[in-house]
């Protein structure tokens, strides 16, 4: 079994669930509703800014704080997604048949993050086209948009291969999420702990996932940025691998 081949039936088994839709669904709701609400209050200084030199526009004021609130939101829609991706198999007794389909570890393992990660990268694109829209009324920083959806991608692959472990590490997908979640949590707050402590440039603000993030919102596309989100990935899938390994190894 190739890797494409779980990865197109992981895909199948997310698309006819009615709970990643109606999770789907729930998301647009809620960022429409902040993206028309930030729309209405926009619309309502334009006629100020219009006046100040250099004032930020749109894109600054509406649509990289719409991107920076989704991130957010990310951290739980994410875990959700992916518990499944391995405990929802244990829990159905079905991994050792999937185990036993002649695919190693790893193309398992790759197979469910390639599966998976669509649906998010799906959320991202209708998200980012809710204030690409407003380019028939107004001029809008198309690259800064560009940055922040790549950043975006690369935020929701890290959080995807960090929820596939998680899923691979424990039986039960509720705890999955939990685990995933706690772990994103974690990533998202070391960077604001160690700034409270008066800690600005360590190890520690490297390690968070906002410090990450935040230059491609800027409108910045850094290879550190990017470097980091795919060690994040590699790191996590190594590790769903490793939990694979003995998982077939077990008796």
């Amino acid at each position: 079994m190739s890797t494409g081949l779980i990865a197109t039936n992981e895909w199948r088994r997310q698309a006819v669930q009615a709970f990643a839709w109606g999770l789907a669904a729930a998301v647009l709701v809620l960022m429409a509703w902040q993206f028309l609400v930030a729309l209405g209050a926009y619309l309502q200084i334009a006629p100020k800014l219009g006046a100040l030199p250099n004032a930020p526009g749109v894109t600054d004021l509406v649509a990289i704080p719409l991107l920076r609130s989704f991130s957010n939101l990310l951290l739980l829609v994410v875990p959700l997604l992916t518990m499944r991706t391995f405990a929802g198999e244990r829990q159905l007794r079905t991994l050792p048949l999937l185990l036993a389909a002649g695919a190693g570890d790893l193309r398992i393992v790759l197979g469910k993050f390639l599966g998976t990660l669509p649906l998010a990268l799906i959320l991202i694109a209708l998200v980012a086209a809710m204030p690409l829209s407003l380019a028939f009324g107004t001029t809008l920083d198309l690259g800064k948009l560009a940055a922040a959806a790549l950043g975006l991608a690369l935020f929701a692959a890290a959080l995807v291969a960090i929820g596939i472990a998680c899923s691979a590490w424990v039986a039960q997908p509720a705890l999955a999420a939990g685990l995933a979640v706690a772990i994103g949590g974690a990533l998202s707050v070391l960077d604001l702990g160690a700034r409270f402590e008066g800690i600005g440039n360590s190890a520690i603000n490297w390690f968070a996932l906002p410090t990450h993030l935040e230059p491609f919102l800027r409108g910045i596309v850094a290879s550190v940025d990017i470097a980091y989100f795919l060690l994040i990935c590699a790191v996590a899938l190594a590790l769903a691998t490793r939990r694979l390994q003995r998982l077939r190894q077990a008796p």
